[in-house]
């Protein structure tokens, strides 16, 4: 598999104390990769960095062959470079299925003039872009709530409308910011099975999560980072067994 995302030698301080100290990471065209750390270990800071929701001090960012760490957060979106939140970022006050059309970029209608002269096509590009909403979320078991306000919705149905949306963007890789926390069991292992099932359409993940099930049953590699810094890399057995991981992460 090719390299889809290659971040290296990047720091960031807060403060006079490195948040993230010189961390590299690397996620491969198709997998599924985790990131794990004990608390303030800078996890999503790094998130925050390959995002550019925060510019690195130091380092580079390059996903699908090219250099985004001096891009605006949005256009890193555009190239397909998609994150979720620990909490779920929903418009409350919008419907689930509003929620949903938003995400869908560069529609005519963002156009005044389209708007006016290609009324056809923005006719058929709503009905197109309402299917496919409706599909997705039909596959995620939310259909039934296109309706309802997305506020009213559970905090786990909330971190799958989070993650639903983003497949409306034809997204290459998700970064998911703890698709499990706060969630009951029921609800995790659906997000799991529609994590397995995206990925073998194509899709790539980097995940951050504390539930080492999560971690262990769904990624190819884990990355480890502990006090801002690379601690250890490689497969989920490897990582188990890693006496530094056990020490660090579990207090062993």
């Amino acid at each position: 598999m090719t390299q889809l995302l290659t971040a290296t030698g990047l720091y960031k301080s807060f403060g006079g104390i490195k948040a993230v100290n010189n961390a590299h990471i690397e996620v491969k065209q198709g997998s599924i990769t985790g990131l794990i750390g004990p608390n303030g270990a800078g996890k999503t800071t790094l998130f925050n960095l390959l995002s550019n929701f925060l510019r690195p001090d130091e380092g580079s960012v390059i996903f699908d062959d090219q250099v985004i760490d001096h891009l605006a957060p949005h256009k890193i979106a555009q190239k397909g470079c998609i994150r979720t939140f620990q909490v779920a970022r929903v418009l409350s006050r919008l419907s689930v299925l509003e929620n949903m059309l938003l995400a869908k970029p560069q529609q005519t209608g963002e156009s005044f003039l389209k708007v006016w002269l290609q009324q056809k096509q923005l006719r058929q590009e709503e009905r197109a872009n309402k299917e496919q909403a409706m599909a997705i979320l039909e596959s995620v078991g939310l259909a039934a709530k296109a309706n309802d306000y997305a506020g009213a919705l559970s905090g786990g149905q909330r971190k799958l409308l989070e993650i639903a949306r983003t497949l409306m963007t034809s997204p290459k890789l998700i970064l998911l910011d703890e698709p499990a926390a706060g969630v009951n069991p029921t609800l995790i292992n659906q997000i799991c099975e529609h994590i397995q099932r995206w990925n073998q359409q194509g899709i790539s993940f980097l995940i951050i999560e504390h539930n080492m099930d999560v971690i262990m049953s769904l990624c190819d590699r884990v990355w480890v980072l502990a006090e801002g810094t690379n601690l250890a890399d490689g497969t989920p057995e490897e990582i188990q067994n890693n006496s530094d991981v056990l020490e660090a992460y579990l207090g062993e």
